[in-house]
């Protein structure tokens, strides 16, 4: 280790690498755990292949590191003066980074705590910085849960109280802290500065009994056992926030400039063709509306009255005050068997209860259906959105009044050697693929010929892997697999014999048909890559065909949207291309403003699915981009879709999603707080403001 210390640095100045945040009285509160000066005890920081020196930023003093890459996980170990850190009412670690390198890196925030039998529970997150970035890394802390509740908290993602069934850390006893780069291949170099355990937390619970945890969720849905800004009290509550927002909806009716469709009417005027179509000019990408007028999509997912059902089956402990079967609210039970994983998967039907839907009936009364849909569009004009994105209801965008996407899934057989988050990949090769797709599509025809769809997107997430996973999925598929025998197909002409093959592959295959029942991969996949490359270009070239098609044959005017890529490789983008009139992928990051294309790849992208979520509002999980609050969920979004508009491939952003999920999850689990709206139809006012700000000033930016 080697430490500099530069003539400025004196005794009266000191660098807190790790401060509690104490809130009194609306007063933040410093409380040095470790300071850095020349006479500190240095051996309470631990050092893996780097230097260390003292700097400035901004005229504070920093911690310079330069990380070699000799070992996996370079950094450093923060450790406690007097044994740990009791942060059991903390929120999170966080520290400030900046990237001073050349090079993007990745790099690591670490808590630990020991085990009773030896080791160490830790919790830890990983985020990217470009050269010169700056960015607060943080980790929220994630409580070990109790033992009494082990068996009785399940189905969600996020538990009360930053509780982890299979993890989390003692949060009482926090014995390191570490920061770390990812396995770095080269040199990277960091300034850091501010490592603190922000934010008290005054709402958890200290149980005397596990048991008074439960019932937790009270009759709108919301957890029982906190307070917070906004949360519903009772029925008086509901009715009262209708008379305060139609004075905010009054005093805000939306952007100035639009046509009806949300369009630019005070850009120019280019052919209206009665349909959404994209356009470049300039060197930047745009939707052109039915009008002609210039389209960004400021959009939102999910804009539907189930966002908040919840699986009750085996949980109905949680509830305080379910309404009886013979209650007005009893139309809001219902049944569900979808779970892809967690406590309900392979489990068979489980029942259900819908608190947004049950809300709303008590928020607006017997036509609380129509009383919502038509709110919906009134919002969303006043919140500057122009756009109602994937998986919202047919009903509400059926009105007409904001533009919409249609999502249709493909059909057939899986591929069976496939693995992916959702599911297998379907076969696009299989007939079934084919035919069951454009039954899907002309399902929708009165949909996707509106002069109201922007587009359509079809399938979501699928499991494209990397360069050759499909090609490999296919041969570990059984010989009667459409697409296998469509890769043996090109392989027999390619070389006629087995033998041949065989040579290439450094393959001992006896005959074709062994070929077709072979299921695993060549052993040296180097010597088969030019064929697997080909086959998985012609797989991924099918797919988007077979889609094109169905699109075009139900809807011709309509853009096709792809199929909103999560993991994905460059050989799939760029097949996408050749079809798609939109790429459409869902990113989950801090921003999309450098995002770019592959080489050589020039299309218009729309962001299908993005959040930040924040846990200051009673709920268990923040979704998969994680906030402190309520205003740095709102300034992240600000700054996730003002980079989307500054990049000249991006014609929109839909968040994701309209409502919050339930509090104790979906039916896979998902339980976070992503919405613009809470479980009882309440905004959030913070996310409102943003999105306002957006819609106001996006063209005007773009």
């Amino acid at each position: 280790m080697t430490l500099i210390f530069p003539r400025f640095f004196v005794r009266a100045v000191s660098l807190v690498l790790v401060t509690a945040v104490l809130l009194s009285a609306g007063r933040a509160e410093v409380q040095p755990l470790w300071t850095l000066d020349p006479e500190m005890d240095w051996a309470r920081i631990e050092t893996r292949d780097v230097r260390l020196a003292i700097g400035r930023r901004e005229e504070q003093p920093v911690l310079e590191l330069v990380a070699g890459h000799e070992r996996r996980w370079p950094g450093i170990t923060i450790l406690p003066a007097a044994g740990a850190w009791d942060l059991s009412t903390r929120e999170a670690v966080s520290v400030s980074v900046r990237n001073t390198g050349t090079h993007s890196v990745e790099v690591g925030l670490r808590a630990d705590s020991p085990r009773a039998e030896g080791g160490s529970f830790t919790l830890q997150t990983v985020e990217p910085l470009s050269p010169g970035q700056t960015r607060r890394i943080r980790l929220p802390l994630r409580r070990r849960m109790p033992a009494a509740l082990q068996d009785r908290l399940f189905g969600m993602r996020g538990y009360p109280e930053r509780w982890l069934p299979d993890g989390g850390i003692e949060v009482s006893e926090v014995t390191a802290i570490l920061i770390f780069i990812s396995q770095p291949d080269r040199e990277h170099r960091l300034e850091l500065a501010d490592l603190q355990a922000s934010g008290d937390d005054p709402g958890a619970v200290r149980l005397a009994d596990p048991e008074e945890l439960f019932p937790m969720i009270d009759r709108f849905g919301q957890y029982r056992h906190r307070d917070w800004p906004g949360k519903t009290g009772d029925e008086a509550d509901l009715r009262e926030r209708i008379a305060r927002e139609d004075r905010d909806l009054a005093a805000h009716p939306g952007p100035e400039g639009r046509n009806r469709f949300g369009g630019w009417r005070d850009g120019p005027q280019l052919e209206a063709t009665g349909h959404f179509r994209v356009v470049q000019r300039e060197g930047t990408w745009w939707l052109v509306d039915p009008e002609g007028r210039l389209f960004w999509s400021h959009g939102i997912n999910c804009v539907r009255v189930t966002n908040g059902v919840t699986p009750i089956t085996d949980r109905e402990f949680y509830f305080a005050d379910l309404p009886p079967d013979d209650s007005p609210l009893a139309e809001f039970y219902g049944w569900g068997s979808w779970a892809p994983r967690g406590y309900y998967h392979g489990r068979g039907r489980y029942r259900t209860f819908n608190f947004t839907g049950s809300n709303l009936r008590r928020k607006y009364g017997e036509s609380w259906f129509r009383v919502f849909s038509e709110r919906v569009h009134q919002r969303l004009r006043s919140w500057g959105l122009n756009t109602i994105a994937n998986w919202s209801d047919p009903v509400i965008y059926g009105l007409e009044q904001t533009p919409y996407v249609v999502t249709v899934s493909s059909g057939g057989p899986r591929l069976e050697g496939s693995t992916g988050y959702w599911g297998q990949f379907p076969d696009p090769f299989d007939p079934e693929f084919r035919r069951i797709t454009q039954r899907n599509m002309a399902a929708r025809q009165d949909a996707t010929n509106s002069p109201w769809c922007l587009g359509v997107f079809i399938d979501n997430e699928l499991a494209w892997g990397q360069e050759l996973s499909l090609a490999l999925a296919t041969l570990a598929s059984p010989a009667d697999q459409a697409a296998k025998q469509a890769f043996l197909e090109d392989l027999r002409e390619k070389y006629q014999t087995v033998d041949q093959l065989n040579r290439a592959w450094g393959t001992r295959h006896d005959s074709w048909e062994a070929l077709a029942e072979h299921r695993e991969a060549p052993p040296i996949q180097e010597q088969a890559r030019p064929d697997l490359e080909a086959f998985a270009t012609r797989l991924a070239d099918q797919y988007f065909q077979v889609c094109r098609e169905a699109v075009r044959q139900t809807a011709p005017h309509t853009l096709y949207l792809g199929c909103r890529f999560a993991w994905v490789n460059d050989r799939a983008i760029r097949s996408a291309a050749r079809y798609c009139d939109v790429l459409s992928f869902n990113l989950y990051r801090d921003s999309v403003a450098e995002f770019r294309l592959p080489d050589g790849v020039n299309a218009p992208v729309l962001i299908g699915e993005f959040h930040f979520g924040a846990l200051d509002r009673g709920m268990f999980h923040t979704g998969l981009r994680a906030t402190a609050n309520q205003e740095e969920r709102a300034e992240a979004y600000r700054n996730y879709v003002r980079g989307a508009i500054r990049n000249p491939w991006l014609v929109g952003t839909h968040w994701f999603q309209f409502g919050d999920q339930a509090t104790t999850g979906r039916g896979d689990g998902e339980n976070y707080q992503i919405g613009f709206l809470d479980i009882c139809d309440t905004p959030y006012p913070e996310i409102i403001r943003a999105s306002r700000q957006i819609g106001e000033a996006m063209y005007g930016w773009r």
